[in-house]
């Protein structure tokens, strides 16, 4: 298919900002480490797998690394036709993308939500790791989980498992505003997996600045199958998660703290943000990749 590129710099000065895709990531077991992909294809609830799968207790709740720092260790690899866990003493585990086990239902924040129980052997190897009762279950995909319409208006936007947006994104000049303060701090810069976005914004075509993201209209992004179009719908407020070192599970106060100081948010009533909750509005089914150019403008509200 002939790729239409988008009006850009060169050909039309309209546009405010212009990036790249520098990073696109996808999280398939919810609080589990993420998988750095060259492309990835845009479904309707979001990057495919993203958040397929999640970890409960044996009563349905979901858990994260907010009260299992050590899901953080867990490292999943997609395959062709399987997705691989591997996690620090333990014999690899490998679940097939296009089997489930018993039906089951389960509890994400207030949403009650049809799924599938993966078994046995996947509950056993993630109770044994975690050293508490667990089982991994998948995103049952007939169940709609519908997004909040405080945020999204007159758009019904669907998700898995994750907190409650299709899509996360954050520029890589936030991320280094940020470093720039840990290290005038005499705290150790950060990588952006602690922040577990799906698009990365950055690249030597960049002309975003810190937080740019909190500001823009429209993300359009050309692709090999037609425009894509994301719109930003809300700030990702931060719980202390960015706290864990991803490497080692290990937590410690200074990210927050850093936070704090000057990312108190008044459209999250004085929340911490960091990144934007996107939706697409164009685009599903298309593939994005690492290297393509994103264009938007200011937002004036």
């Amino acid at each position: 298919m002939t790729n239409t590129p988008l009006p850009g710099p060169a050909t039309d000065t309209a546009w405010d900002v212009t990036a790249l895709i520098s990073q696109l990531w996808v999280y398939p077991v919810k609080s589990c480490a993420g998988v750095a992909v060259q492309e990835a294809l845009l479904t309707e609830t979001g990057l495919e797998f993203d958040r397929a799968w999640m970890v409960v207790d044996a009563q349905g709740q979901f858990l994260t690394q907010r009260e299992l720092p050590r899901l953080a260790l867990i490292r999943p690899q997609l395959k062709h036709y399987e997705m691989v866990l591997r996690a620090p003493g333990m014999l690899a585990l490998h679940i097939a993308l296009d089997r489930v086990e018993a039906p089951a239902r389960v509890r994400i924040w207030n949403d009650d939500v049809a799924a599938y129980d993966m078994g046995a052997i996947a509950a056993q190897w993630f109770s044994d790791f975690l050293g508490a009762p667990a089982r991994l279950v998948r995103f049952d995909p007939e169940h709609k989980r519908v997004s909040s319409r405080d945020w999204t208006g007159n758009v019904e936007v669907l998700n898995q498992f994750s907190d409650g947006y299709p899509l996360l994104v954050i520029s890589e000049a936030s991320l280094a505003g940020l470093n720039d303060r840990l290290l005038a701090s005499g705290t150790t810069a950060v990588g952006m997996e602690r922040f577990r976005p799906n698009i990365v914004l950055g690249d030597a075509l960049s002309t975003l600045s810190p937080h740019d993201e909190d500001r823009l209209d429209e993300l359009h992004i050309a692709t090999q199958q037609g425009l894509v179009r994301l719109r930003p719908v809300k700030p990702c407020s931060r719980c202390p998660i960015v706290n864990i070192d991803p490497s080692t599970a290990a937590s410690s106060p200074a990210v927050n703290d850093i936070l704090q100081s000057y990312r108190s948010d008044a459209r999250l009533d004085g929340a911490l943000s960091f990144g934007v909750n996107m939706i697409a509005l164009q685009g599903t089914d298309h593939l994005l990749d690492v290297g393509q150019a994103v264009q938007a403008n200011y937002r004036f509200d």
